[in-house]
């Protein structure tokens, strides 16, 4: 004896949206929770879920007219729905399309003039040697960098500011900065 399996929450959803489109009706919860496990096999816990999830979806309609809420879905509508995505969906493939041929116009365009002859091929490497060049030329800058008149005068302009944040947080005066400055004598 096999243990039956049970429905995935997909495939209730398909045959919760059978219920509507074979009755053409419309439900209020607790009808669709006593047909739903007669005629389709959905639990009756689940009804309420599987239903929430169709309307949020916007599959299924639904209303409140006085206490009572009302569900239904009608066939008309689901095929609105596809039509719609289906326009959609080829619009978006023609506008991708578009721009696919752009691309490779663009493409074919900048392929002009740039055919590998010796006199690129010569180009090319000149470029490349005078671009490793420049690196090197930068990397000896940086070594002197430290020597530099303008980063000295902006490291003591650093320096100022930061004495002057330490003391105002200290407490020191330019009178007490006097004493700590003296050199010591050993």
């Amino acid at each position: 004896m096999s243990k039956k399996k049970g429905l995935s929450f997909e495939e209730k959803r398909a045959r919760m949206m059978e219920i509507f489109f074979e009755t053409k009706d419309v439900f209020q919860l607790k009808d669709i929770e006593k047909i739903a496990p007669k005629e389709k096999g959905i639990t009756s816990m689940s009804v309420k879920e599987i239903l929430q999830s169709l309307v949020d979806d916007g599959m299924v309609d639904t209303d409140r007219i006085g206490t009572s809420n009302y569900f239904w879905a009608f066939p008309s509508k689901a095929l609105h729905a596809r039509k719609r995505k289906l326009e959609e969906l080829e619009s978006q493939f023609a506008e991708s399309s578009q721009k696919k041929e752009a691309l490779q116009k663009s493409i074919q365009k900048s392929k002009i003039g740039r055919e590998d002859t010796a006199e690129r091929a010569a180009l090319m490497e000149e470029l490349a040697a005078l671009r490793q060049k420049k690196e090197q030329l930068k990397a000896e800058i940086d070594k002197y960098r430290e020597c530099d008149p303008d980063v000295v005068e902006e490291m003591r302009q650093t320096n100022k500011v930061a004495k002057e944040a330490a003391n105002r947080w200290t407490g020191l005066s330019a009178v007490d900065d006097r004493l700590f400055s003296r050199p010591r004598v050993r």
